[in-house]
């Protein structure tokens, strides 16, 4: 169902509201509600993960329920995360730089 007015997005603004009330000290997140999802707030983190954790933490959210992907070919990490809060469903995603593998030299590994 797609929002038709402001008033048909009232949860996760809403629920932006108190996010903003109880958790203001947390890291910013890039935040999207979009009318496509009216129900959905999503709360978006760039660069390292440790945004998303502090999030997912102060959220009370089980860490079982976040999912890894990489993408970009192996350079970028991405977790997701939804849960419900004040009546939205809420997604939190984190994305960061996968760290390049060091390369081993062949022969370098233990005796055997």
């Amino acid at each position: 169902m797609r929002a038709q007015t402001l008033a048909d997005l009232s949860a996760p603004l809403l629920a932006l509201r108190l996010l903003g009330a109880e958790f203001g000290h947390l890291p910013a997140p890039t935040v999207e509600v979009s009318p496509i999802y009216p129900g959905r707030l999503e709360l978006t983190f760039h660069g390292d993960f440790a945004a998303f954790e502090a999030w997912r933490e102060a959220l009370s959210i089980a860490p079982e329920g976040v999912v890894h992907r990489v993408q970009v070919g192996g350079q970028t990490g991405v977790l997701r995360v939804y849960a419900t809060f004040a009546g939205a469903e809420l997604e939190l995603i984190g994305y960061a730089k996968v760290p390049a593998a060091e390369p081993v030299l062949a022969g370098s590994g233990a005796p055997s």
